[in-house]
């Protein structure tokens, strides 16, 4: 019987946020101080879209592995299965939507 393929959430700091994404393969990078992140997992996409999983597909379309710094890193976790991706304000922690929102009226 076939072992599962292995998932990584990681969570890393990108100008002033905290990006959250899935991978298949983690690592020590070949450039000296930096996390090699690689097969990137997206759901495909279907008739609900989720505009976090939207901006950040477009923003890593092109992208075969992430060599991100050290420093940069905050968490990797392996995981049984993927959950919601989130970009979130670093200071806060409040999960931040990609596109702007009106404000509400009261």
């Amino acid at each position: 019987m076939a072992k599962p393929a292995r998932l990584f959430k990681v969570s890393f700091l990108n100008q002033g946020r905290v990006y959250e994404l899935y991978a298949r393969r983690v690592g020590a990078s070949d450039v000296f101080g930096f996390t090699e992140i690689a097969d990137l997992v997206f759901e495909p996409g279907g008739l609900v879209v989720d505009p976090t999983e939207e901006k950040l597909r477009d923003e890593f379309r092109d992208t075969r592995v992430l060599h991100l710094p050290m420093h940069a890193v905050l968490r990797i976790e392996e995981v049984d299965r993927r959950g919601p991706l989130a970009i979130r304000d670093a200071a806060t922690g409040e999960k931040i939507m990609p596109f702007p929102m009106p404000a509400p009226r009261g």
